[in-house]
């Protein structure tokens, strides 16, 4: 079974890189979960520290990459226009899907809400690798900026998921060849 160029951006958009962010979620959230004064020595709280920064700002880059690819090199593909006189819709996934009215909400709702709250998870990302990164001496002592921090960081792992769920069910529907 051959793939085309465009599948594979896309598998490797959805499969490795926003695949590996929601990994980089649980090295983030465990050593964001480490910081705790009461619960490790220093040495301990630094070595959470390592995993929290390097989880953090992977995270933040692959949110980056992944956004970046499925918005300049996919979504083009998806929204290209269909010539007048087309008839073949399955090289035009937006096409096909608004063309049947059991299909369209796929566009009109899934695809719209994909395209914007995908944004978001590199944005909470990028803001917990930076807190991290200027508040990393007194997080250990700073609950409610940990819960804060933690929050963010889920924020981000929710409109990743949400984004990646909406991605995969369109491209069920309408796969971009």
């Amino acid at each position: 079974m051959a793939m085309s160029s465009r599948e594979l951006w896309t598998a490797l958009h959805g499969m490795v890189l926003g695949a590996a962010f929601l990994l980089c979620f649980t090295g983030s959230a465990a050593g964001l979960w480490m910081q705790r004064a009461e619960w490790a020595t220093a040495q301990g709280r630094e070595k959470g520290m390592r995993l929290l920064l390097s989880g953090a700002w992977a995270m933040a880059l692959l949110a980056w990459l992944t956004v970046s690819v499925g918005t300049f090199v996919i979504y083009p593909w998806y929204r290209a226009p269909r010539p007048a006189g087309a008839t073949e819709l399955a090289v035009y996934p937006k096409a096909l899907l608004i063309s049947d009215p059991r299909t369209a909400d796929w566009h009109e709702f899934g695809m719209e809400w994909k395209e914007h709250i995908g944004w978001l998870a590199p944005i909470f990302a990028t803001g917990v690798a930076v807190a991290a990164t200027v508040c990393r001496r007194t997080l250990a002592d700073e609950k409610r900026l940990r819960q804060t921090m933690l929050a963010v960081l889920s924020m981000a792992f929710f409109c990743a998921g949400v984004a990646g769920l909406f991605g995969a069910l369109i491209n069920k529907m309408a796969p971009v060849r």
